[in-house]
C-alpha cells in the first residue's frame, strides 16, 4: 500500500500543535497527529486561562507581548488585571520583581496597601506590598484552540486523533511514522509538539532528549463565603505559593505546585487542594465553603525554562516545538508564527520581527 506523504507531520494537537499547523497549512501539506480522543486533552483543556505579561520570566515577555494584539483583536482576551502580593518581609522580593521586568516592555506598577485594598477589599492586613499589572486578561482558551483547529481545517488539515505514535524511522530524506493502530505515513519533516511526551518522541526519532520535564499543576474551582467578586483581579503570591482568580461566578484556586511527574494523565492530589485552600484563607477574609471541581495538568519545561523552537542540531528534518511550560497558550500566536517561519524558511513579519529565535534554539543544550 502506498503511504501518504506530507511536507510536515506535527505530533500533538494541543495548542502548540494546532497553532503551528494552522500557520503552516496554507503553505505546506500538514499532517496533525493526536494520541488522545480529542485535541488538547492533557494541557490546553486544563489551563488556568490568563494572559499575564510577566508570566514565565523576562525571556518569555517578548513572545507574550508579540501575541497580545492577535489575541485582543481576535476577541480572545477579557481585561482583568493582576496583582502580585507580599507581606512586609517580602518588600525586597517585590522590588526585585519590579526591577527584573523594568526593561522588558511589560507594564507594571509598584503599589502599597491602600491601592491593594482598593482592588481587593477582603485582603487581610498583613499583605502590604504589591505589584499591579493592568493589562492582565482572561483568555478564552477553548475558543483560541478551536480557532486554530478551524484555520488548519480551512487549509486542508484536520487532527487525526487516537494516533499514538509507535515508531518513527528516517529513510533517505523522508520520515516513516506509524501509530499503535498500524497506520503509517511519510513526511519530509517532523514537528515535535508532544508536550510532556516531547523527549519520548525525540528518542523515537533518534534525537537526543533535552530534559523536557513535566510538572503537575493543580487547580480547584470553589465556592467562597462571602461570594467571590467577579471583577476581582488575578492574585499571585510573590513567593509562588498560590494564585487565584474569579471564573464563572466561582473562584479558581491553585497552590502553584510544580511537582515533577512522568508523562501521564495527571490527577489532582488532595494535599495540594488542602494547601491551596489554607493559603487562600490566610490571604483574604473569606472561607472556602465547597470544592466543586478539581483537576491537574502537566506543564513541561526545558532545563532553562525557556521554550525550544527550531531544527534539531544533529537529526535532519526533526523540529522542536516544545518546553512551553504554563505560558504556551498566552504566547501561542507569536510562537507558532515564528516556528512556521523557521520551518518553511519564510521571512519574518511585524509580529515576529522583534523576537530573537536564537534564545529558543534546541542547540543551546548541546
Amino acid at each position: 500500500m502506498t503511504q501518504e506523504h506530507y511536507d510536515i507531520a506535527v505530533i500533538g494537537a494541543g495548542m502548540a500543535g494546532a497553532s503551528l499547523a494552522a500557520e503552516c497549512a496554507p503553505n505546506a501539506r500538514v499532517l496533525l497527529l493526536e494520541a488522545e480522543e480529542r485535541p488538547g486533552y492533557h494541557t490546553t483543556g486544563r489551563s488556568a486561562a490568563f494572559w499575564e505579561e510577566c508570566y514565565g520570566g523576562p525571556a518569555i515577555v517578548p513572545l507574550t507581548l508579540a501575541s497580545g494584539a492577535y489575541l485582543r483583536d481576535g476577541g480572545f482576551l477579557k481585561l482583568r488585571g493582576a496583582m502580585t502580593i507580599g507581606q512586609s518581609d517580602d518588600a525586597g522580593l517585590i522590588d526585585a520583581f519590579v526591577n527584573r521586568f523594568s526593561d522588558t516592555g511589560a507594564t507594571i506598577e509598584r503599589i502599597g496597601a491602600v491601592a491593594m485594598r482598593a482592588r481587593l477589599p477582603d485582603l487581610l492586613p498583613e499583605w502590604t506590598e504589591g505589584v499591579w499589572q493592568p493589562h492582565c486578561s482572561d483568555i478564552d482558551v477553548a475558543a483560541l484552540h478551536q480557532h486554530y483547529l478551524a484555520l488548519a481545517a480551512r487549509a486542508g488539515t484536520r487532527p487525526l486523533c487516537r494516533a499514538r505514535i509507535a515508531r518513527i524511522e528516517r529513510n533517505a530524506e523522508r520520515w516513516a511514522i506509524a501509530d499503535e493502530r498500524g497506520r503509517s505515513w511519510q513526511a519530509s519533516a517532523i514537528v515535535n509538539a508532544a508536550g510532556a511526551w516531547a523527549d519520548e518522541v525525540a528518542r523515537m526519532a533518534g534525537a537526543r532528549a533535552l530534559g523536557i520535564q513535566p510538572l503537575r499543576r493543580t487547580v480547584a474551582q470553589v465556592e467562597t463565603d462571602p461570594p467571590t467578586d467577579p471583577a476581582a483581579p488575578l492574585v499571585l503570591d510573590i513567593n509562588g505559593r498560590f494564585y487565584f482568580k474569579p471564573e464563572s461566578g466561582r473562584l479558581w484556586l491553585s497552590p502553584h505546585d510544580e511537582t515533577p511527574s512522568p508523562a501521564v494523565d495527571a490527577a489532582p492530589e488532595e494535599i495540594a487542594i488542602a494547601e491551596a485552600i489554607e493559603r487562600y484563607q490566610q490571604t483574604v477574609d473569606a472561607k472556602v465553603t465547597r470544592v466543586e471541581r478539581r483537576w491537574a495538568g502537566l506543564r513541561s519545561f526545558s532545563p532553562d525554562r525557556a521554550p525550544v523552537y527550531g531544527w534539531d542540531p544533529t537529526v535532519d528534518g526533526f523540529f522542536w516545538f516544545a518546553g512551553q511550560g504554563g505560558f504556551g497558550i498566552q504566547t501561542a500566536p507569536a510562537a507558532a508564527r515564528l516556528a512556521s517561519q523557521l520551518l518553511l524558511d519564510a521571512p519574518r513579519d511585524a509580529m515576529t520581527a522583534p523576537l530573537d529565535a536564537g534564545l529558543y534554539r534546541p542547540g543551546r543544550f548541546a
